[in-house]
This record gives C-alpha cells, sequence and structure tokens, in this order.
C-alpha cells in the first residue's frame, strides 16, 4: 500500500509554482500598527492584502502539493488551511479518512493533534497564568509541585521546561511503567535528570506532562476543563477537546493499528502514556479540525484578539514566540522556530514559529508575511514507518511562500532574528 519514498520532493515546491509567476498587482501596504502580534516586517517588507489572482495560484499551489503527496501515499487523508489574521484564503482537503472508502476530509474532521497539543492546549494555558502572574517562568518547578525533587530538580524552572532545555530525558515509557493515571503522572515527576537544566536541548515530552500538572495545580481545574473554558470556548474552537465521544467518531480521521493496544485507534490517543495518563496530557490528547486551529492562528496573527475578544496581550505572543537562548536551541517558549532544516522549510525565517505533532499534523506562522500554514493529516495510519510527511511539510512551506512573496517585496524580509 505504501510505496517507496519519492525523491521529488526536494523540487516540488521549487518547481509547482513555475507556471504561477506573474507578478501581481497589490493594494498598499498596511502599517505596523495594524500588526499588534508581534516583531514587524523590516524597512524592505510590505505587507499587502492578497488579490484574487494570488488567492486562485495559491489555492493551485496547494492543491498540487497535497495531491501529490496523497499519490505518494503520505497519508490517507490530508487538510490543509492558509490564511491571515483576517481570514482563510485557500482550505484544501485530499484524499479519504482512512484507506478503506471513507469520506473525503473537510474542516470539521477531527484529526488527532499528537505533540500540537503542546501548543494549541499547554502553552496557550501557560500564557495566560504568566499574564495574570499565577506562574512565574523563572520560578523553580518545585515551586507548584512540590514533588518534583531529585538531584539538581530544585535547578529546573518553569522557563527550562517550555524551552525543552530542563534536562529531562526525553521520554520514557509510562504506559508500560505504570498501572493508572495517577502513577503515569506521580513517575514523570519523580524521572531523574540526565542533565543540569540550560546545558541543552531535549525535546521533552515529560516536561510538557509535567507543565500540564502545573496548570492543573495553579488554576485548580483538571487540563482538559481548565481549557474548554478558558481557551477553546473564548476562542470559538467549538471542536478542540480531549476523548472525543462515540458520536463524534465518523468525523474522526483514523490513525495507526496499533500493535500494544492490537486495534485501529480511531477516537482514542495515539500517543501511548497520553492513554495511560487517561487521554489528557499537557503533551498529547487533544484533537482538533482546520476549522479550530486556523482560529487560534488568526488570534496570534491579531496580536492575541480575535473577533473583539482579548485572549491574551501582544506582549506576551511576542515573550512566547521569541527564541529564549540561542546558544543552546531555537526554542521559543513551547514553541520552535525555522532553522532552515525544520518543517518550516528554507524560506521562512524568524519571527515565525510553529510545531509539528507525530501523527502528521504542523502549523507554522509567520507575522512578518501575514501568514499562516496548517497541515493536518493522519500518516500513520496504517503505521509510524511512513515518514513521508517531513518532505510534504517542507514542500507545502516553501511553495505557499514562494506564492506570498511574488509581487510583495523588493527584498528577504529582514526583520531581525529573535
Amino acid at each position: 500500500m505504501i510505496r517507496p519514498y519519492h525523491p521529488s520532493w526536494a523540487l516540488l515546491a521549487a518547481t509547482v509554482t513555475l507556471g504561477c509567476a506573474a507578478t501581481t498587482t497589490t493594494t498598499p501596504g498596511t502599517s505596523a500598527s495594524t500588526h499588534p502580534g508581534g516583531p514587524q516586517p523590516g524597512p524592505h517588507w510590505e505587507l499587502r492584502s492578497p488579490t484574487a489572482a494570488k488567492i486562485a495560484i495559491l489555492r493551485d499551489t496547494v492543491r498540487a502539493v497535497l495531491d501529490r503527496a496523497r499519490a505518494d501515499t503520505a497519508f490517507p487523508g490530508a487538510y490543509a488551511v492558509v490564511g491571515n489574521r483576517d481570514s482563510v484564503l485557500v482550505a484544501y482537503g485530499v484524499g479519504s479518512l482512512d484507506w478503506l472508502p471513507s469520506p473525503r476530509p473537510d474542516e470539521n474532521t477531527l484529526w488527532d493533534m499528537a505533540s500540537l497539543t503542546k501548543v494549541v492546549g499547554m502553552t496557550s494555558a501557560m500564557m495566560q497564568l504568566t499574564e495574570t502572574g499565577k506562574v512565574d517562568l523563572d520560578a523553580p518547578v518545585q515551586r507548584y509541585i512540590a514533588e518534583f525533587r531529585g538531584p539538581n530538580k530544585d535547578r529546573v524552572t518553569v522557563r527550562h521546561l517550555l524551552t525543552h532545555s530542563s534536562g529531562l530525558p526525553a521520554w520514557r515509557p509510562l504506559y508500560k511503567e505504570t498501572t493508572t493515571p495517577d502513577a503515569a503522572r506521580a513517575l514523570a515527576v519523580a524521572t531523574a535528570l540526565d542533565t543540569l537544566p540550560g546545558v541543552r536541548m531535549v525535546y521533552s515530552d515529560l516536561g510538557a506532562i509535567i507543565l500540564g500538572q502545573i496548570v492543573e495545580r495553579v488554576s485548580g481545574e483538571p487540563l482538559d476543563g481548565y481549557l474548554a473554558r478558558h481557551v477553546f470556548g473564548p476562542l470559538g474552537m467549538t471542536s478542540t477537546q480531549y476523548r472525543p465521544g462515540p458520536g463524534l467518531l465518523p468525523r474522526i480521521a483514523p490513525t495507526e493499528y496499533d500493535p500494544w493496544r492490537q486495534r485501529q485507534l480511531r477516537g482514542e490517543v495515539h500517543d501511548e502514556n497520553a492513554f495511560s495518563l487517561g487521554g489528557v496530557s499537557g503533551h498529547a490528547g487533544l484533537f482538533s479540525t482546520g476549522h479550530d486551529v486556523a482560529r487560534l492562528t488568526r488570534m496570534y496573527l491579531n496580536g492575541g484578539t480575535l473577533d473583539g475578544v482579548r485572549f491574551v496581550r501582544s506582549e506576551t505572543i511576542r515573550q512566547f514566540t521569541t527564541v529564549q537562548d540561542s546558544m543552546v536551541s531555537n526554542r521559543a517558549l513551547g514553541w520552535e522556530t525555522p532553522s532552515g532544516s525544520n518543517s518550516a522549510g528554507r524560506l521562512m525565517k524568524r519571527p515565525a514559529f510553529g510545531h509539528t505533532g507525530f501523527t502528521g499534523t504542523s502549523i507554522w506562522i509567520d507575522p512578518s508575511r501575514d501568514l499562516f500554514i496548517v497541515l493536518l493529516t493522519n500518516r500513520v495510519n496504517p503505521t509510524r514507518q511512513n515518514l513521508r510527511i517531513g518532505g510534504v511539510r517542507t514542500a507545502l512551506a516553501d511553495a505557499v511562500v514562494r506564492v506570498m512573496d511574488q509581487g510583495t517585496a523588493t527584498s528577504s524580509p529582514t526583520s531581525p532574528p529573535r
């Protein structure tokens, strides 16, 4: 069913817009005051509203990348959304929810977000809690979770956890080592450090699990309840949730045939540790839709507001999307930033920020271009051994950026690195 990797992915993003290179007529640029969401474009970069012609080119470009990916069996189904602070510009679904006959994905399809849970859920909560003074980024984790004990763990701060520089290992099989959610939570907290905090970046699910517990301790609410009331509700993300009920199964894209659970997963979290934690965790477990994730990205591009509702201050967004220590990594708080070799592709630069999810999901937001790119897939169906999604992500990002840059810049963006 799954064919070998196609080597032309590296060329696709560069060639897919060759027939769409005509310069477009654009409206006057917007001023910095209309972009409250973070560092502004440099002096040679002028943001302009895309014309109908450019949107048509963009639609054809997204379709070409995703159709090619489906033909190369990168996933059974995918849904991409590209837009700006004002609206969705292009949305396109390809394939089907499963390799068996099934509906085509649309804006209401529910996808297992995997590690996008870290930014869609946990980081959103941490932005609010730090803004209100309930969490201090530079406070020791022990202030909020007293049982976080062990050699050098008193030196680990909340900021360390958010930047994956805490010294915790990347992972451990909680689902094999424990038998209850409470035991799994306790074991994550009790895990010893591998290195001193602040020395190196090791992407750690354990740190995100602990951050989810901090949200619960500080707010006095279960993580899923907090997010439903304070994040998803205010942002109109009406379908985003942990543990979707059986009535939603027809909308859910199935993921892997899991050898541990001995069944194909549909409507239960793919991540084994999140499953062992009861399906609710800071690192994985959320299900969401293209419609809902696009609303979150538009909030970021609007500087913390959406539809007239203030979610967080623009200063908080700047803080959380800025690289914290470039000597250690390219990580912001919760978010990743472009490196030239990650899923942002080769063209996006800071101040862009984004994240990926193991199941085949990704978000990239570029304030300098007033642009977001959301890609939702179930690439792990039927097996996580299908690794083509990496090439698809970069091809889509580069192809979209090339289209958006046509006729809108006199040179490359010059916003200073963050």
